[in-house]
């Protein structure tokens, strides 16, 4: 729920990069739609958090285990996971440390989000023991490039780092 706040934030503070390709060219949003990806029989399925960037985490934890819920029993409505900005697809709940998330098109842009793990880091010249977790985030770079994707990942970042930033 976290992390869909902070990517729903992100998205908003680097708006270049809250866009979807067509064959038409590129939709930019003005609404952080995040999908997020609930494994089912036979495959997944990518519920959408509308308007993420309005919600507080109680809103967005409530919609997303009612979204969760209802995929596992096949009972959500096809606007309910259709469309959608970005998605998130978490591993780090299996243990799975770090990797590649396929996207899922006309999204431009999908979060992998490994395992937190308890990490020896220097902070302010002193090594402390800290819970770290590693996102990996595949574009498509006819719509999101390397430089766009990294300022996204830096506003996440910021945002998962400093929570205070998704109150403003």
């Amino acid at each position: 729920d976290f992390i869909i706040k902070a990517m729903a934030t992100a998205l908003q503070k680097v708006p270049d990069a809250n866009v979807s390709w067509s064959e038409a060219g590129m939709l930019m949003h003005r609404d952080s739609d995040i999908g997020v990806a609930v494994a089912i029989d036979g495959g997944l399925i990518t519920p959408v958090i509308r308007k993420a960037q309005t919600k507080g985490l109680a809103q967005i934890s409530m919609e997303m285990k009612d979204y969760a819920a209802r995929a596992r029993a096949r009972k959500l409505m096809p606007e309910e996971y259709q469309g959608g900005s970005t998605a998130i697809s978490n591993l780090g709940m299996f243990g799975i440390r770090n990797f590649s998330a396929v996207i899922n098109p006309p999204q431009a842009t999908i979060l992998a989000v490994g395992a937190g793990e308890k990490r020896a880091v220097v902070a302010g010249g002193a090594i402390e023991v800290r819970t770290v977790m590693s996102v990996t985030l595949s574009t498509d770079h006819r719509a999101v490039d390397g430089a766009l994707g990294a300022r996204l990942l830096g506003a996440f970042k910021a945002c998962i780092e400093e929570p205070a930033l998704m109150l403003a």
